[in-house]
């Protein structure tokens, strides 16, 4: 497979793949269900079985290096998983059991970094990290919140692997119990079934994020909802931007569609709690959608997305 590479990105619910050419033109993109509620040895038959699907559809043989976003991180030095909402991974050397699986070599990164790479180099930041000296941060709002900082055509990664997740920083004292086993998270906040929850308590019944989102003008509950998702958006983020101070942000997830956050009012909510009289940092929508992981998954394979 010379002339062709394979991401594969795991989320909670889905897993997708994608073959794509050396240009980053994609050959092949299939989805399937995650099934994580049946365990661990489940999700790697599932990466197998999504492996092998697209090997057969494409005509291409495997490659002998996949790309893997995750959720959470691999820990190199103690060989497992760490970090990750999807429980069951926690603990496990997800790397060396896929490869076996697979019987192939795998590159495995966070999620949030695999997104924030593929918009970088291919999507809604490109044309500003075309120069090698400016960084950007890549949200990931959703079920969770995480996030990837990607500088010199690279994703960052630091000293303990976890460069971006300001997802687990505290938000509100003594607030909602995280599954980290922290309360009051950022993700506890202002992820999307957080802010479900929220609307739910106020008003007694349920809507997805989308409808409370549009109807924000003509429901309390919802404009409640979203008034409180700008003012923890602002705060949790100035935080990050006064310590990182990057170029560029570029919000995705689902939460990250939510069309208030590119308001006036949220640039507001983030310069309350900014050490600058204004914010220049632009908030950018991905260009690639719910794809952007999977992409990034396959640029690690293009020896481009490490440090």
């Amino acid at each position: 497979m010379a002339d062709a590479i394979c991401g594969i990105d795991l989320g909670g619910t889905k897993i997708e793949a994608v073959v794509i050419d050396r240009t980053m033109k994609p050959l092949l993109r299939r989805r399937i269900v995650t099934e994580a509620s049946q365990g661990y040895h489940h999700i790697l038959r599932r990466i197998s079985q999504l492996v092998s699907m697209v090997s057969e559809e494409s005509g291409i043989a495997s490659p002998e290096v996949i790309g893997v976003g995750t959720p959470g991180r691999y820990d190199k030095a103690l060989a497992i998983m760490k970090n990750s909402n999807t429980v069951c991974l926690n603990g496990r050397d997800f790397k060396g059991d896929l490869e076996a699986v697979l019987q192939r070599s795998v590159i495995i990164e966070n999620d949030a970094n695999c997104f924030a790479l593929a918009e970088s180099r291919l999507g809604a930041a490109a044309s500003i990290m075309r120069d090698p000296s400016k960084t950007a941060f890549g949200i990931i709002l959703g079920t969770g919140v995480g996030g990837g900082i990607v500088c010199n055509g690279s994703v960052r990664h630091g000293a303990h692997g976890i460069a971006g997740e300001w997802g687990h920083n505290e938000l509100i004292a003594d607030g909602e119990p995280c599954y980290c086993g922290r309360r009051g998270c950022v993700e506890t906040v202002i992820s999307g079934p957080a802010l479900e929850r929220f609307y739910q308590k106020l008003s007694g019944r349920f809507l997805p994020l989308e409808q409370i989102s549009a109807t924000a003008g003509s429901d309390a509950s919802a404009a409640e909802t979203i008034e409180r998702l700008l003012f923890y958006f602002g705060k949790a983020l100035a935080q990050v931007l006064n310590i990182l101070d990057p170029d560029v942000c570029i919000l995705g997830g689902g939460v990250g569609q939510v069309e208030q956050l590119y308001s006036k009012e949220a640039v507001l909510a983030i310069e309350r709690y900014l050490f600058n009289s204004e914010l220049r940092i632009p908030l950018l929508r991905p260009l690639l959608g719910d794809s952007a992981g999977v992409f990034g998954a396959a640029l690690l394979t293009m020896g481009r997305g490490e440090e």
